[in-house]
């Protein structure tokens, strides 16, 4: 038997996770809501409709947070309200980008991290035109410019929403600014350097949520700096409200 006083705990959880910024706290917060069994997972669900979908909010990394603990971790018929709430995911892609997104917002509300790096290679390259004029896969320094705003600000969006803020080319971006723009200090805390010795690819990479902040997306990064630079340099991050 349920304690009298459980609904009033859950309403105080969610009472605070609504006005909590701590990404930590709130972490611990779902984790403990999800925990509690379907009153919790309701009151999530409940709440993310109401901020997504009843009130239009944009969306953001507690959503995120909420959508991915609801999906993995929910009882059936709590899942099963949230895929028909969310059926595509929690972004609305528009028609005015130059390709179709839906299917990486897929693979990154499973966490198929792997699949989704080539995935947005493949959107870079294409967003680059390179389909049309080489045979190459990988992007150079001069390729940067020609990315659209707009696409790049989607794909980096789509990555942090799903990944607690943890991955994405903002995130990567912030951690190199955070150490003075010093790559050597920048491979170690992404975790792309281990001991003075870079990774390998794709077997020593983390493909899980559990991976350093901003390990992923690899891009065509380890390909030299001026190709990342640019990409930390491209006018996508100069306004503030893009990230």
């Amino acid at each position: 038997m349920k304690d009298p006083n459980y609904n009033s705990i859950v309403s105080e959880q969610m009472a605070f996770l609504d006005i909590s910024t701590d990404k930590l706290q709130q972490l611990k917060m779902v984790e403990q809501i999800i925990k509690s069994g379907k009153i919790g997972q309701e009151a999530l669900l409940n709440f993310l409709v109401n901020r997504c979908i009843i009130q239009k909010q944009n969306v953001e990394v507690l959503d995120g947070l909420i959508f991915e603990f609801l999906y993995f971790y929910s009882v059936d018929e709590i899942k099963k309200r949230l895929n028909s709430y969310f059926s595509i995911g929690l972004i609305d892609l528009k028609s005015s980008l130059k390709f179709n997104y839906q299917p990486l917002q897929d693979l990154l509300i499973k966490h198929d991290f792997q699949q989704a790096d080539k995935l947005t290679q493949f959107y870079l390259c294409s967003l680059a035109s390179l389909g049309q004029k080489s045979k190459r896969n990988w992007l150079y320094f001069t390729d940067i410019l020609s990315l659209p705003s707009e696409d790049l600000y989607i794909l980096d969006k789509l990555w942090r929403v799903y990944s607690r803020n943890k991955f994405g080319f903002s995130i990567q971006r912030k951690i190199w600014l955070s150490n003075n723009c010093n790559w050597d200090k920048f491979w170690i805390r992404i975790g792309w350097n281990i001991s003075g010795i870079p990774l390998r690819y794709p077997s020593e990479f983390i493909w899980s949520i559990h991976a350093p902040d901003g390990h992923l997306p690899l891009f065509n990064q380890l390909r030299g700096l001026q190709v990342i630079a640019a990409l930390f340099n491209h006018s996508t991050w100069c306004d503030d409200g893009m990230v």
